[in-house]
């Protein structure tokens, strides 16, 4: 079977990464982190916060879009955090 076809495995939310990038100062980011927390918590994912103004790279692909929410390392938002959204992507 073409591996395009076949399903990837469905993580359980604990399984689950969220990354939150943003910045200090960013009353956006600071909104994001409250709904990150709170959907994680809810659903047992683990998160973790990156800064962009430490990581050249992440400053290069995100600046203009922070704060930018990744679930396993893929993008999922930004901007606005939905948490409805979050949660259906999380599993839970």
């Amino acid at each position: 079977m073409s591996p395009l076809l076949r399903r990837k495995e469905k993580k359980s939310p604990g399984e689950r990464m969220v990354t939150l990038i943003g910045k200090p100062g960013c009353h956006l980011c600071e909104e994001a982190e409250e709904v990150v927390a709170k959907v994680c918590a809810e659903t047992g994912a683990q998160w973790e916060k990156k800064d962009i103004s430490q990581d050249e790279e992440l400053y290069r692909l995100h600046w203009e879009q922070i704060p930018v929410v990744l679930v396993d390392g893929e993008q999922h938002t930004f901007w606005r955090v939905n948490p409805d959204r979050l949660r259906r992507a999380l599993g839970g």
